[in-house]
């Protein structure tokens, strides 16, 4: 009986991780915050220290658009990638942002 439901238990997790193929989303396009957005061949994103929204809001931007000052004409490159600088509550709130909010 033991080994059933460790048996059933992992088909339990791969359903969950699996899920039932009805997603919310339609295709990735629909994910993606930053559309059109064009990375250089040979692109290596910067390392950031990460903003975690427990910090000054206005020295993370500085610092990070200090680091990306190559592509600081590249707007869409900038905002796609400004979520490598993020961490914590900081990334949570970014990543379930619509993308009709993001704007520059």
């Amino acid at each position: 009986m033991v080994e059933r439901e460790k048996f059933d238990h992992i088909e339990e997790r791969l359903r969950v991780i699996e899920g039932d193929g009805n997603y919310a989303f339609a295709d990735m396009k629909e994910l993606c915050l930053v559309p059109n957005v064009v990375i250089p061949p040979k692109f290596k994103v910067s390392d950031f220290d990460k903003y975690k929204g427990t910090t000054c809001p206005k020295n993370h931007l500085k610092m990070y658009c200090k680091k990306m000052g190559a592509y600081a004409k590249d707007e869409t490159l900038l905002m796609h990638f400004f979520q490598e600088s993020l961490n914590g509550a900081a990334i949570t709130w970014y990543t379930n942002l619509e993308s009709s909010r993001v704007r520059s």
